[in-house]
């Protein structure tokens, strides 16, 4: 008799560094409009919410722990969700910046992109006319010339400073097959242990494409490094891609992420209104493939999270 698959993840991105204010009117920016939208995805069925903060007076992406400090008392007050703060920020940001809060809430699940990679949404500058702020257009454009930066000796440093010393987890973000290697490498130096939260991130320009083939190439080479029962495979398809990706992901036995990190739109055309219209439609499809979808308590248990207990 075939075995119950496991159930599924659900992680929401709330609103990101990538995205600007004039891409869409409905991107989160504020503390309010931040707090209502992670707030709305836990109640859709997201179990993970994964957070920026950003300029309340501009919508720029800040790494202000007095920001972050308007946002997740508010959210932990309402839902039991599992907060997932970003050690990657932006690529503006210094190390020092990108953890001054995460080192200050000693949160139970922190990102960490496993890797310095090129990492841009320079073309999207072309498709825009009319830009809210001045800041915005130099930020999309001048991507083109940044780096995000994750050295080895980075990565060796958040994973001491978070996860040795306050017993913090991570969702780790690959890019490409060389971000599985590096954190295959991290293992066997003894300093990330099972169960790992793999995020596999597709679309992305500067890392792997959005094709299926490449998604296989990943749980393939994940499957190989660290054998499949020791960590949990989630899937994150950037922009139009997001739905069909996270779709073959789930029937691959994976968990997914969606947000408006990671896509602006609902559907061909349609922006999304609120995140939780995405959690709301990644369930339904869920659904219909017959996958049920894994409570805040059920992810803690599956990821090895310590709860909401002091460090």
């Amino acid at each position: 008799m075939a075995s119950t698959p496991p159930k599924v993840i659900i992680t929401c991105a709330v609103t990101g560094s990538v995205h600007t204010p004039s891409m869409s009117e409905h991107l989160p920016l504020t503390p309010d409009q931040i707090v209502e939208n992670a707030v709305g995805a836990a109640e859709a069925g997201a179990a993970i919410l994964h957070l920026h903060a950003r300029n309340p007076e501009d919508g720029s992406p800040t790494a202000d722990p007095a920001v972050f400090d308007r946002i997740v008392p508010r959210i932990r007050d309402r839902t039991d969700a599992v907060i997932n703060i970003t050690t990657g920020g932006s690529t503006r940001m210094t190390l020092d910046e990108r953890l001054a809060y995460p080192l200050q809430l000693k949160p139970e699940m922190c990102s960490l992109n496993m890797g310095s990679m090129n990492f841009s949404i320079h073309p999207a500058a072309r498709r825009i006319q009319t830009w809210k702020y001045d800041w915005e257009k130099p930020y999309i454009e001048g991507m083109e010339d940044m780096i995000f930066r994750n050295t080895f000796r980075d990565i060796k440093h958040i994973l001491r400073v978070l996860g040795e010393d306050y017993g913090t987890r991570f969702e780790f973000e690959c890019y490409d097959v060389g971000h599985l290697h590096t954190l295959r490498h991290f293992v066997d130096e003894g300093l990330v242990k099972p169960p790992f939260f793999i995020q596999t991130v597709l679309g992305i320009l500067g890392g792997l494409g959005p094709d299926p083939e490449n998604l296989m190439v990943m749980r393939q080479t994940a499957d190989r490094l660290f054998g499949r029962e020791t960590y949990r495979f989630s899937v994150l398809g950037a922009g139009r891609h997001q739905m069909s990706l996270l779709t073959m992901g789930a029937i691959m036995g994976g968990n997914v992420r969606v947000g408006l990190e990671d896509s602006l739109f609902l559907g061909r055309g349609q922006l999304a209104r609120t995140c939780a219209e995405q959690v709301e439609k990644i369930r339904r499809i869920l659904s219909d493939l017959s996958l049920d979808i894994a409570s805040p308590v059920e992810a803690r248990q599956m990821l090895g999270l310590r709860g909401t207990g002091a460090a």
